[in-house]
């Protein structure tokens, strides 16, 4: 279940089996940011700055719920 929510052609994303700190995808185009949940700070990768305000306008909003997704892909032992 990779995708989680579409916004305007940006796919978030969040996969199984994800390294630390909890993170999603976002992908558009030829780009992808992977964005730390907690801090929607950047983690690797870049995208364009109207995206990436879509991006994280949504996520702010949204922070419960992504942490809800990726624990649940993603059990901690």
């Amino acid at each position: 279940m990779p995708t989680i929510k579409t916004i305007d052609n940006i796919k978030i994303d969040i996969y199984s089996r994800e390294h630390p700190p909890p993170h999603f995808h976002a992908k558009f185009s030829e780009y992808e940011e992977l964005i730390v949940i907690e801090t929607l700070e950047t983690y690797a990768g870049k995208m364009p700055k109207v995206q990436r305000k879509k991006v994280n306008d949504w996520a702010a909003d949204n922070k419960q719920f992504l942490m809800e997704i990726f624990n649940k892909l993603n059990p901690r032992p």
